[in-house]
């Protein structure tokens, strides 16, 4: 345990350490992201505020400079961003009193925050829920990556968000925050045993006994049923809008963006190839409060099409004693190539479960002011939310 703490801090007195976590693998949680910050392990041009640090994760923030850039791209081995930036960039576009980036089109933002990393200390990243929801794809790149959303090993270096806004043209500014970065020593595996463990001891999805489908990860299905009252099953994403300043709560009408998809008793649903939708899973999660779970995006196994763009689930969602009662989740879908059926209960993902080296000292829900702690079928919290 004790080399846990050296390759985490390696240049740290050993009176100056911190405690010992639980476990020596697994995602760091909220105190340890704050000791990271700390010992300048992660770093910024503008001090880190405590409301960016998350119970597993850390928000990074957009820098004063955006790059539109013809095309996508990943710097490969020994290759800075800047200098792919060069050979793909068409202008700069300043971020500091705000600018659109309009949808269809690619940009590479530098970050405020960038990293230091020890040994057997690697990162991930996603976008954050309300960045899913609005269909900005938003993905991490970093000097010298060969993958997008993941920070090798002991890099010390720059972090960059590529952001194409796909439904809406969107206004952001220097500071705002679209994604979301965890940090991880060594690699913990994430294995089905564990999760039926789980599932017994919490449960994690909300299911008879021997009910629940898990097979690399636990399946999460579509509701096509709907509340009663308002038979809503989902939203559409409406042609041509106005743009949506990503600053503002509870602010656009969702009837300006959106078309309500409603249950016509058939339980199914044709997705259109392209269009973006908002649907809720069938089931409702818990993430204990030592895991964090992550929903695999695209799976061909079951279908032509990509949920959740924003998967990530910090602990504390939906636990019951942290102010949920289980809570479904929100599914972002875009089908592709083809028309694609789905019916209600229909198998659109896994949630995947990840061990913390140790449990955080504060965890997602109502008293962190978290926004989807109890949702049901939720928009991103930049629209109104319906009286109640």
């Amino acid at each position: 345990m004790a080399e846990n703490v050296s390759l985490l801090f390696p240049d740290m007195a050993e009176d100056d350490r911190p405690s010992l976590s639980r476990h020596s693998t697994g995602i760091l949680p909220y105190q340890e992201i704050q000791a990271l910050v700390r010992e300048k392990r992660i770093l910024a041009t503008r001090a880190i505020s405590e409301d960016q640090i998350q119970p597993a994760s850390i928000d990074l923030r957009l820098g004063s400079t955006a790059y539109r850039v013809r095309a996508s791209f990943l710097p490969g081995a020994g290759v800075r961003v800047h200098d792919k930036i060069e050979v793909l960039g068409m202008h700069e576009i300043d971020l500091s009193q705000g600018a659109v980036l309009e949808k269809g089109c690619v940009y590479i933002v530098p970050l405020m925050e960038s990293l230091k990393l020890g040994k057997r200390v690697s990162g991930k990243a996603n976008p954050k829920s309300s960045t899913g929801r609005l269909d900005i794809f938003t993905r991490l790149i970093t000097d010298g990556g060969r993958e997008f959303d993941r920070v090798r090993s002991a890099y010390k270096g720059p972090l960059f968000a590529e952001i194409s806004p796909r439904a809406f043209s969107i206004v952001v500014r220097e500071g705002s925050k679209l994604c979301q970065l965890r940090i991880q020593q060594g690699s913990p595996p994430a294995t089905d045993a564990a999760m039926r463990k789980l599932q017994e001891e919490t449960p994690l999805v909300h299911a008879e006994p021997g009910e629940e489908n898990i097979s690399k990860g636990i399946a999460v299905s579509v509701d096509l049923q709907g509340d009663p009252a308002s038979r809503i099953v989902g939203y559409k994403a409406k042609k041509h809008t106005d743009v949506i300043d990503v600053g503002k709560t509870n602010h656009y009408d969702p009837l300006d963006f959106w078309e309500p998809i409603h249950a016509e008793g058939t339980g199914r649903l044709i997705l259109n190839p392209g269009d973006f939708y908002i649907m809720a899973s069938k089931e409702a999660i818990t993430v204990p409060a030592d895991h964090a779970a992550e929903m695999i995006a695209y799976d061909t196994l079951v279908g032509e099409f990509r949920v959740h763009y924003a998967g990530f689930f910090d602990p504390g969602f939906g636990l019951a004693e942290n102010g949920g009662q289980g809570t479904r989740a929100v599914l972002e879908v875009r089908s592709h190539e083809v028309p694609f059926l789905v019916e209600d209960g229909q198998v659109v993902g896994r949630l995947v479960y990840e061990r913390l080296t140790g449990v955080p000292d504060k965890l997602y829900g109502a008293a962190l002011g978290s926004s989807y702690q109890r949702q049901g079928l939720a928009l991103a919290k930049q629209f109104k939310r319906p009286p109640g």
